[in-house]
């Protein structure tokens, strides 16, 4: 088969003919299907569902390992148990983690709107003092962490990716030039969206290169434990980023955030933060004024269900049976569908949630649209960078998680029809 790229006029019509041939037959079945977010699928929320009933009836008494009585008041840092299992999936001592509310990113949120106001570790101002102030977002990355900086009148200056993490060589030469930039989003295992893991170089380079004194590294761990295979070697790693930060003289750069909001429920998880004893305590120095405490009640009940289903490895092993085969029949289609054409490159993810499609370029709105005009919603083209503005038009996020198997193979070849179309058109038009 040719690649679109080798044929001739006559040979691009005729393949448009038949491509739009195909897409009309899935418009007309009038699909509702959605890859558009990471949203665990009903399988995996029965799964942890049947774990959580079982404990509520075995439950005699609504107190945590130290004795507190989780009705009431109090435990700021969260339920020791909690942070326990936060440790395991973190690989960071305990009491350098607090276990809090239902949300990550809502402790981010917490992170960047104090550090406006209050003075964090190594901060001489506040940071609303800094009128020119930016922050470093790695592309294609995650649209929601883009969107707080943005809230708070940061610049996001944009870095690009690679497989072993940001480009390290721009970041340097970004923040040794200027102190007004005040931190880095990272997604260090299975980044958003494109499913790689920072490699030791780089963790090393972020932790010791020059930078503002108030410099922070937002490392967002949420996918720790997300793994899609069993085998060591088919799994990311990474090093300890607040150990080498202290080794290299700046203990406070890092702060780490974890959840397992796709471990038990979404969006009714329990979110966690950790980092030096200066960035806790001035982390609890404000949140003291926001809160008595977390849903302890909450806690209690998923550190005992974590348990019930047979810890941390276990549980993630379950939702790597639901997810495994979706990422892999998404693999398998789009080289099936795109590979001998030379139309798009991606990248084969081993954990996380994503799969990332980068497109001919000038086409990946195009593509979005289609696939919402035939049944199937996709995350808009330009969301995975700063102000939604891929200046390519190329990068699509794949959500593989939600579907069944038989929607998502639907749901993927309607995506690759439209992609193919669209290639087609765009040679032809030149």
């Amino acid at each position: 088969m040719l690649s679109y790229k080798d044929m001739d006029q006559t040979q691009l019509e005729t393949t448009l003919v038949e491509l739009k041939s195909n897409y009309k037959k899935f418009k007309d079945q009038n699909l509702n299907l959605n890859m558009a977010r990471g949203k665990p699928s009903c399988d995996q929320m029965d799964m942890t569902e049947d774990f959580l009933f079982k404990v509520i009836e075995e439950t005699e008494k609504l107190e945590s390992k130290d004795g507190t009585d989780c009705r009431n008041y109090g435990i700021l840092e969260g339920l020791p148990e909690m942070r326990e299992i936060f440790s395991e999936m973190m690989e960071i001592d305990s009491d350098k983690i607090l276990a809090l509310g239902n949300s990550s990113l809502e402790l981010m949120f917490n992170v960047i709107s104090y550090s406006m106001t209050q003075l964090r570790p190594g901060a001489t101002k506040p940071w609303y003092e800094i009128k020119d102030r930016k922050f470093l977002c790695p592309v294609p990355g995650y649209d929601r962490h883009f969107a707080v900086t943005e809230h708070f009148g940061f610049e996001l200056v944009p870095v690009q990716m690679t497989e072993n993490g940001p480009d390290m060589d721009e970041v340097e030469r970004l923040c040794a030039a200027d102190d007004s930039i005040k931190g880095i989003w990272c997604v260090p295992k299975y980044s958003n969206p494109d499913g790689y893991v920072y490699d030791e170089e780089t963790t090393r380079r972020l932790a010791k290169m020059k930078a503002a004194d108030d410099f922070l590294i937002m490392w967002d761990n949420t996918y720790c434990v997300h793994h899609l295979y069993d085998d060591p070697a088919k799994q990311g790693h990474l090093l300890d980023i607040m150990a080498l930060s202290e080794e290299a003289g700046y203990p406070d750069r890092v702060l780490v955030f974890a959840s397992t909001s796709k471990m038990t429920f979404a969006n009714a998880g329990i979110g966690a933060i950790a980092g030096s004893k200066s960035n806790i305590d001035w982390y609890l120095s404000n949140l003291k004024f926001q809160t008595i405490g977390p849903d302890k009640m909450s806690q209690l009940f998923q550190a005992q269900l974590i348990k019930k289903a047979g810890g941390v490895k276990e549980l993630m092993k379950r939702h790597a049976t639901i997810l495994r085969p979706k990422f892999e029949l998404v693999l398998d289609v789009l080289q099936e569908e795109l590979g001998e054409f030379n139309i798009a490159d991606w990248h084969k993810p081993l954990g996380g949630y994503f799969i990332s499609v980068n497109l001919q370029p000038g086409t990946a709105k195009q593509v979005v649209a289609m696939c919402k005009d035939a049944g199937v919603i996709l995350t808009g083209a330009g969301a995975t960078y700063p102000y939604n503005k891929d200046p390519h038009d190329s990068n699509i996020r794949i959500a593989p998680s939600y579907p069944t198997i038989k929607e998502l193979e639907t749901a993927i070849r309607v995506f690759c029809t439209c992609a193919k179309i669209a290639a087609v058109e765009n040679y032809l038009s030149q």
